[in-house]
């Protein structure tokens, strides 16, 4: 993708801007919704938004992670449905999103593992690209 899509939050300071310092947490569930959340997590860190880190891990805690969460200059959460596992996850460690997205609120039905589509990926991308689910 060379035409990356551009802030329109207006420097909110959270991951809109390439370099900053975003963790990504997604839900990874097992329905497409969440297989998405995983997939979009992955494209995001390629197209430098920020960097997708493991919400399982998150629920173990480890110090290094939350150390890192705290140096960080905001949190994505990509939750697949209203479960809000990811998010759930990350309030219970007393994280804070700086953004939080829903692929379901996206308009994408939850589906079986496999019924997704690339557009689907993009849609979620171009969301969290555009300021969706912003919190601050």
């Amino acid at each position: 993708m060379s035409d990356k899509p551009s802030c329109s939050c207006g420097g909110c300071g959270c991951g809109s801007e390439k370099g900053k310092n975003i963790i990504i947490f997604a839900c990874a569930g097992v329905a497409n919704t969440g297989q998405l959340t995983n997939l979009a997590a992955v494209q995001l860190t390629q197209e430098g938004f920020g960097s997708a880190a493991c919400v399982a891990l998150l629920a173990n805690g480890p110090e290094g992670l939350l150390k890192a969460v705290k140096d960080s200059d905001g949190v994505l959460i990509l939750d697949g449905c209203n479960s809000k596992c990811a998010g759930k996850i990350a309030a219970d460690k007393g994280i804070v999103p700086c953004q939080h997205v829903i692929v379901t609120d996206l308009g994408i039905k939850k589906a079986g593992s496999s019924e997704y589509t690339d557009d689907d990926i993009e849609e979620i991308v171009s969301a969290v690209w555009e300021g969706k689910g912003m919190t601050k």
